[in-house]
């Protein structure tokens, strides 16, 4: 038979039998027709203007960019998850061969003696020393025929898909946490420069009150109350470097640097949000990988119960064998040397102890706590949707409120200077003034950096413009040309 026709014959044979188990069909969820806050700018952002992948280009920031793109390089963690991809890829190749016939060779060759009273010795009895060569080729093979191998295939494919979802998702947190990181940082740049300017201001009303207090105007305590306030601000400069420094770290090991030899150019944070497209909250099943991750573990689940279920039918194994055996090498290769056998094999379990139907009903167990992780995990992606929605809308409320807030405080300190240049007020008015004025500024700078981290947030929980149409080419088919090869 040559190689196409026996390629041919196996590949009908895959197209035999029956399959036993249970039809994978997705469990129906429940979704909201439409999110319960949506966002002013919602109705103005079109659904596709989220970059597929590059998420983050989203925000407009070229430095920003480019860290996502060392990350996407060099990233321990995200090298990891693609090596996990290529390993469930080989596996689901494993699961295919079953499929197709097994064969082997075995030559051999053999110096022996035989004793004089061996059994079915002729008369006389005579010792004998002899060769044996042999070159002998067995073939196994088991019928498809109640849908084991096609249920470990497609188990392999449904854990192929879901490792494929997995290195996405852990893509989308890793390049998550990196942009939150990044604007933390440049919130950091904007905050520490909102400190040095008032430490820059304080050092001049100190110098202001220290002058007072020399031309006999001002007391030692109001040069005293204005010392500790500058003590205080710069003691606050060297916390927000500090805390800078932290995500500086972070941002290197996230983009594959080594902490120690990297930085971060300074430069305040000077940007808004940018509009996220939404959609409705039924396009989330499709745009978060690990929902998808989810799903195909539920469909690997349910594959590994019609295993369980195979077990319960017989199961037929079809070996042969042929070769060559002779006590001479020259002789070897000549017809009478011929050797050949054929056989099958047909195993139906009576009694096992129960071993069958236990582990079918853990299988059923495990697809069970499938649905159940899946439930859950469109449930915390819905929650975090609206989580990122209703932070949006109320820290651009309190921005807009604290905006105002910081013009009040510096009139409020403006007012408090001239009073007490007026000789109306105490200098501890002005102290009072100047510490509500810093609070407010670094609060407005911290709602700025919240905003951007949370939109950060929102982009992540809508799925980072992944659709899960993007691992259905994740899967292996058997192929006649695997007859052929080892």
């Amino acid at each position: 038979m040559n190689r196409s026709l026996l390629a041919a014959t196996f590949a009908a044979a895959l197209l035999t039998g029956c399959s036993v188990g249970p039809k994978y069909n997705p469990p129906q969820v429940a979704t909201a027709p439409t999110w319960k806050t949506e966002g002013p700018w919602r109705q103005a952002a079109p659904k596709d203007a989220l970059p597929k992948g590059a998420w983050w280009e989203v925000f407009q920031d070229a430095q920003l960019n480019d860290y996502e793109q060392q990350l996407l390089k060099a990233n321990p963690s995200l090298v990891a998850a693609k090596d996990r991809l290529d390993q469930a890829r080989a596996l689901a190749r494993v699961a295919t061969a079953g499929y197709f016939p097994q064969v082997s060779a075995d030559p051999g060759a053999l110096r022996e003696r035989l004793a004089a009273n061996r059994p079915s010795a002729a008369a006389p009895f005579h010792s004998l020393s002899q060769n044996v060569f042999t070159i002998p080729f067995a073939l196994n093979y088991e019928p498809d025929l109640f849908g084991r191998v096609r249920k470990n295939v497609e188990a392999a494919n449904a854990s192929l898909q879901a490792n494929a979802a997995d290195l996405q998702n852990v893509q989308l947190v890793l390049s998550a946490e990196l942009a939150a990181d990044y604007f933390s940082l440049r919130e950091l740049d904007a905050e520490y420069k909102v400190v040095q300017r008032s430490v820059d201001e304080q050092k001049k009303a100190l110098d202001y009150v220290q002058n007072r207090h020399v031309g006999g105007v001002a007391s030692g305590l109001e040069v005293a109350q204005q010392a500790t306030v500058l003590d205080s601000t710069v003691a606050q400069l060297s916390l927000v470097q500090q805390q800078r420094e932290q995500f500086e770290h972070a941002i290197a090991v996230l983009t594959g640097n080594q902490p120690s030899t990297f930085s971060v150019p300074v430069e305040p944070l000077h940007v808004t949000p940018p509009p996220v497209p939404l959609g409705v909250p039924s396009d989330v099943l499709e745009r978060r990988p690990d929902i998808a991750e989810a799903e195909r573990n539920m469909a690997f689940a349910n594959a590994q119960v019609g295993i369980a279920k195979t077990a319960f039918y017989p199961q037929l194994t079809i070996s042969g064998g042929t070769g060559l055996q002779s006590t001479s090498l020259s002789s070897l290769a000549t017809s009478p040397n011929i050797v050949w056998s054929l056989g099958a094999d047909l195993l139906q379990p009576i009694v096992n102890g129960g071993r069958n139907r236990a582990n079918l009903a853990a299988t059923q167990a495990a697809y069970n706590q499938s649905v159940d992780n899946y439930r859950q995990t469109v449930l915390t992606a819905f929650q975090q949707v609206e989580d990122g929605l209703t932070g949006l809308n109320t820290l651009s409320e309190a921005s807009k409120s604290q905006e105002a807030a910081v013009e009040d405080a510096r009139k409020a300190l403006e007012i408090a200077t001239n009073r007490y240049e007026g000789g109306l007020d105490p200098y501890l008015n002005v102290i009072t003034a100047e510490t509500t004025l810093l609070a407010n500024e670094r609060l407005e700078t911290q709602l700025l950096g919240q905003q951007m981290v949370t939109s950060v947030a929102l982009v992540k929980a809508l799925g980072g413009g992944w659709n899960a149409a993007e691992i259905k080419s994740e899967q292996v088919h058997p192929q006649p040309g695997q007859i052929l090869q080892q």
